[in-house]
């Protein structure tokens, strides 16, 4: 039967009393309450001066407060609200890998989906924090990948620790100071052109797609193309919207027969696999007459030419992103100095296949 408000709360005060001091999630799991009910009533409870509340445990007002040492030394219990433009593709793998490092230290995983809409992010994060998420694991629907004229300022105002994920924030802008856990984009576009160079091509292109990650994959583009003194066609990397398929191929096409291109790095997996029967049905073959390395592998192998692709470590991005942010909450709870914050990126891998040429890895 469960408890009236007033029982619960004699419950809570006999049991601490008794203990000295518990964890708010211990309390909830042996009341048999949720912890967002739990910490409403030990609230009211030290309102009224008969319990201490201390970063996610309640000490009993006689005892003094533990040494650090002996205090709640894990994020266990904990509610994180995440926030994702969509669940498909590399955000499926980044939500699994969070929410496998949530439940392995006992707390729970809640999702939230803006659907690339901008308003959404701090509707999702407002119901997130109010139904009692702790923390925040956060991929805004910023359309270049960071922060424009005060895009950042819901995410600063939720009042809870927060790690932006798979985004970032210009040194100055006030997101900057936020943990982030992101894939090196430049980098693995830049393994791409090193890739291409040891197979012997010397003029290039990409084809990208608009959205958060294409200046960054431009970037590396660029950068390793004038380090290892190859050729880029004119006017690459070419960035286009996304289902501009026909102008990707008439680009292509005149590319490789007027002036000379053999190699193409395109974003996403998803325009590669359009574009190669297409490209096949304008004469172009693939890998003959161009070879091509997709980015972000999540459906690329499954092409008919099983396409080289840059793989994000999309599962460890999450994984890691979550285990920051438990370690941040961790020291909420025990009230310790928080650590230096941290911007972490992560390194792809390019997965050979046949869509280039080269030798191809066993999957």
């Amino acid at each position: 039967m469960r408890l009236h408000v007033d029982q619960r709360h004699e419950r809570v005060l006999e049991l601490v009393r008794e203990r000295g001091s518990l964890r708010v999630s211990e309390l909830a799991a042996e009341l048999g309450v949720s912890a967002v009910t739990l910490r409403r009533d030990v609230e009211a409870l030290a309102a009224q001066g008969r319990v201490h509340r201390l970063h996610g445990a309640v000490v009993w007002p006689g005892d003094s407060v533990a040494p650090a040492q002996e205090r709640p030394q894990s994020a266990e219990g904990a509610v994180i609200g995440m926030i994702v433009p969509t669940t498909t593709l590399i955000f499926a793998d980044i939500i699994r890998g969070a929410r496998e490092a949530v439940v392995a230290q006992g707390g729970r995983l809640v999702l939230g989906v803006s659907g690339y809409v901008d308003s959404e992010d701090a509707v999702q994060a407002g119901h997130l924090v109010s139904g009692g998420a702790e923390g925040l694991l956060v991929a805004p629907s910023w359309f270049g990948g960071v922060p424009e004229r005060g895009q950042e300022k819901w995410l600063l105002d939720q009042g809870v620790p927060a790690v932006l994920v798979e985004r970032s924030a210009p040194p100055g802008n006030p997101a900057s100071v936020l943990d982030r856990v992101c894939t090196d984009r430049a980098h693995g576009a830049a393994v791409v052109v090193d890739h291409f160079a040891t197979l012997g091509h010397r003029r290039i292109t990409a084809v990208l797609q608009e959205g958060p990650h294409a200046t960054q994959i431009s970037t590396g583009f660029e950068m390793a193309v004038r380090s290892l003194g190859l050729e880029v066609d004119p006017g690459a990397p070419t960035v286009r919207e996304h289902g501009d398929y026909e102008a990707s191929v008439d680009y292509l096409v005149e590319a490789v027969k007027k002036r000379g291109v053999t190699a193409a790095l395109v974003h996403s997996d998803e325009d590669a696999i359009v574009l190669v029967p297409r490209l096949q049905a304008c004469g172009i073959r693939v890998p003959e007459d161009l070879a091509i390395v997709a980015y972000d592998d999540g459906v690329a192998g499954l092409a008919d030419v099983p396409l080289s692709a840059v793989a994000p470590p999309t599962r460890s991005v999450g994984e890691l992103a979550a285990k920051l942010l438990l370690q941040r909450l961790a020291e909420l709870r025990n009230g310790q100095r928080p650590g230096p914050r941290q911007h972490l990126d992560l390194l792809p891998e390019l997965r050979v296949r046949k869509s280039c040429g080269g030798e191809s890895i066993t999957e």
